[in-house]
């Protein structure tokens, strides 16, 4: 499904509204002047609602399934139409705001 590419610069959350960073974005192409996510891309997740509930927080989170027609070293990028996962939960990750200037498939 053809989507947004998600870069650093983007918005991401857990299901429990914590942030999501990427810890190594691919710096070698740049997409609105931040380097892009692909699914080798590990997050760090802060501030995971579930931290005060007795349940595990949402810790670390990737993307899963991404562009099929469009990769960077050879590794599909992260789009925000895509699946993402987030350790130990299961639950998926959101890119809420992405740039809007380029898009894959």
């Amino acid at each position: 499904m053809p989507g947004p590419i998600v870069n650093a610069a983007a918005v991401v959350l857990c299901a429990h509204a914590g942030v999501a960073t990427p810890t190594v974005p691919f710096p070698r192409v740049l997409v609105s002047g931040s380097p892009i996510v692909t699914l080798a891309t590990p997050y760090a997740i802060a501030g995971c609602a579930l931290s005060g509930t007795g349940s595990p927080p949402c810790a670390t989170g990737q993307w899963v399934v991404g562009a099929t027609r469009v990769a960077a070293g050879g590794t599909p990028v992260a789009l925000q139409t895509g699946t993402s996962i987030a350790v130990p939960t299961g639950s998926p990750m959101t890119a809420v705001a992405v740039q809007p200037r380029a898009s894959a498939i």
